[in-house]
């Protein structure tokens, strides 16, 4: 694996760790201004800074996600990589309980110069789990 290739798939524990801080304003500093996010937990479309923010901030951040990577692969094509696989997290549940989600995963990032940003983010719940 290329010394980037490595660089692009250690972004996603930086991501990881700004989930785990369950600060939003961290979390959405990792993506590109105009960035899309296609969440877990909700259908719609979040196009930018704001309504990515505000969907870790009410929606995902609330539950106090712990993930890791099942299996991840990364592909790097010039200024651009993408990281995708399957990843897993502890989250709170409806009970109150910690519960573990499966999901598939895709983040497309874009070399800035000084720091590769999210550009794309796909995420869906693992029909088989």
């Amino acid at each position: 694996m290329s010394s980037i290739t490595k660089q692009v798939a250690q972004q996603l524990n930086r991501w990881f760790a700004a989930l785990k801080s369950c600060n939003p304003t961290r979390v959405t500093d990792l993506y590109a201004d105009d960035a899309i996010l296609l969440s877990t937990l909700k259908g719609d479309v979040k196009k930018g800074h704001r309504k990515i923010h505000t969907y870790f901030e009410s929606a995902f951040l609330p539950k106090h996600p712990i993930g890791k990577v099942v299996e991840g692969h990364t592909r790097v094509i010039g200024g651009t990589a993408v990281n995708s696989g399957l990843y897993s997290f502890k989250i709170d549940g409806k009970d109150g309980k910690r519960a573990t989600v499966q999901a598939r995963y895709t983040f497309v990032y874009q070399w800035t110069g000084d720091d590769w940003k999210i550009v794309e983010h796909h995420s869906s719940l693992n029909p088989e789990s």
